[in-house]
């Protein structure tokens, strides 16, 4: 617990310390770095209070915004600020505000991309947005480059078809394994965040969510 809220409050600081740092508009490009480093603070604040059980939706909502905010700026095929606004909003349960984070994925033209990570962002946004058919599309392309975390586009593939509770299960698994063998986390915060943002879309879709404990998920007892 102490040392969650030790992440917490050093996420805290650096988004405070960073934010008094921001560049002004006639620095485009500086200005859009900062404001991703802003995001990836408030994120992983957010996560830290998601692992202490307490309310998270006001760092996701910061950290959603600044990817947002970011974006214009930032150099082509930049899929990695709207991927994380989409996750953190389904993290705080906004799902109106990861609807719109979802269409501004998907107008920004997503689903066209031509890298891997385009297409996650697509495949995220379209599975918001309740557009499962396309999501699969999308799923099916990603899940078989070897550029690409193959469990991930499993379960994607497993939550559009809204019908494989196993294949799901097993996918979601593999994933969660994935998080707890990495060394690297974003914001050294050791959370399994994409997992979580699975479960949580194969919720909505009436799958049963699988059975998971790790020291990388929220306790939900």
């Amino acid at each position: 617990m102490a040392e969650w809220r030790a992440h917490l409050e050093r996420g805290a600081e650096r988004d405070a310390e960073g934010g008094a740092r921001l560049p002004n508009a006639e620095d485009p490009d500086q200005r859009q770095r900062q404001l991703t480093r802003l995001g990836n603070a408030a994120y992983g604040a957010g996560l830290c209070a998601l692992m202490l059980g307490e309310d998270a939706a006001e760092w996701l909502g910061r950290a959603a915004a600044r990817y947002r905010e970011s974006f214009d700026e930032a150099p082509p095929e930049s899929w990695g600020r709207p991927i994380g606004a989409i996750k953190a909003n389904v993290l705080a349960g906004d799902w109106e505000a990861a609807e719109r984070a979802a269409r501004w994925a998907l107008d920004a033209g997503a689903a066209e991309a031509g890298s891997p990570i385009g297409r996650y962002a697509a495949c995220l946004a379209l599975l918001v947005v309740g557009r499962d058919r396309e999501a699969r599309v999308q799923a099916d392309t990603i899940r078989i480059r070897d550029d690409f975390p193959a469990a991930v586009g499993d379960a994607l593939a497993m939550i559009a078809a809204g019908t494989d509770e196993i294949g799901y299960v097993v996918a979601v698994e593999e994933v969660l394994e994935s998080f707890e063998t990495r060394e690297e986390y974003l914001e050294d915060v050791p959370v399994a965040d994409t997992v979580i943002v699975l479960q949580a879309l194969a919720e909505r879709r009436g799958l049963v969510p699988a059975e998971l404990s790790s020291p990388l998920l929220p306790d939900t007892k």
